[in-house]
């Protein structure tokens, strides 16, 4: 009989990523998304799927029989966090104390969810190990209170957490629908429809950026390894790119002229992300995908599912 694994945030980029990823690796997946934000196209057909909000009080009853929850489940553009923190906290704070609750209800040993590079937004120490912590936007404040949450399960429960602390994930079906659309998704489709891309500043922010498939081989190590127990990983590159390069990797890579339109600073955002994966190396993760091979792959996927 296959493990049941259950993701919260199923439809969305990364949860969708994973549920085919685990699906492959013969596992049972239980799904839940709310389709506020995921796409149910997205969503593999094998997937037990439950269109239902992590803030509902009988979660417990879809997590019944699975060996982990991946919590992936957010308000996660930091815009449209900045704009309504009432509506973040409920969703990050509160569903995430709801899933953390339901699992112990429901028996689950372990929760594997997801933190934020964000978490380090007011840090000036580059690359940033997991100890510094500096949390300015609601969107960053709100995770800090799931990290203290899952302190909390972890002391009082019993229940195993294992926090990820992403950078900037990108790959195939990497959201572009959200209010302010990741730069990578955002750059590719501008300039696949001829548009003229928006850059927020001056180009000269850098970021991590680390594709979905490393990020899911980690995943599936949580599952199985103990070492990953009651641990708050960065998983990164430990390499950074300005959204200047960005741009003009992409521009290259499709023979474009365009110039892109420069706005004001999106509030909240840090200035640079640069991950110490020291802690993942030493349980043996690597980041494995060239970045270029990741845009290709995402430039692939947009030109045959979206564009």
């Amino acid at each position: 009989m296959k493990s049941r694994v259950a993701i919260t945030g199923v439809a969305g980029f990364i949860g969708s990523n994973l549920a085919e990823r685990l699906l492959r690796e013969g596992y049972a997946v239980v799904g839940i998304d709310n389709l506020s934000y995921g796409v149910r196209e997205q969503v593999p057909a094998e997937v037990e799927f439950h269109q239902k909000d992590i803030r509902d009080s009988d979660l417990a009853d879809r997590f019944r029989g699975c060996q982990a929850i991946f919590h992936l489940a957010a308000k996660n553009c930091i815009p449209d966090c900045q704009r309504d923190p009432v509506d973040t906290v409920s969703i990050n704070v509160l569903g995430t104390t709801q899933v953390f609750e339901a699992a112990c209800r429901a028996g689950v040993p372990k929760v594997i969810y997801a933190e934020s590079s964000a978490l380090y937004e007011g840090c000036k120490l580059l690359p940033t190990p997991e100890s510094e912590l500096y949390p300015e936007s609601f969107y960053a404040l709100s995770k800090m209170a799931g990290y203290q949450l899952a302190e909390g399960f972890r002391r009082e429960r019993g229940l195993i957490i294992t926090a990820l602390r992403y950078f900037c994930v990108y790959g195939p079906r990497q959201d572009y629908r959200r209010t302010v659309p990741p730069l990578m998704s955002a750059f590719l489709l501008k300039l696949l429809a001829g548009q003229q891309p928006t850059i927020y500043g001056d180009g000269s922010k850098r970021r991590d950026f680390v594709f979905v498939d490393d990020v899911n081989d980690f995943h599936l190590q949580c599952l199985n390894d103990a070492r990953t127990d009651n641990l708050s990983v960065n998983l990164g590159t430990g390499t950074y790119y300005s959204v200047a390069e960005i741009y003009q990797i992409i521009r290259n890579l499709l023979g474009s002229q365009i110039e892109p339109r420069y706005l004001p600073d999106q509030p909240g955002e840090a200035q640079d992300t640069l991950a110490d994966i020291s802690l993942a190396r030493s349980l043996g993760w690597q980041p494995r995908t060239d970045l270029l091979d990741g845009i290709r792959a995402m430039l692939a996927h947009l030109r045959e599912h979206v564009v």
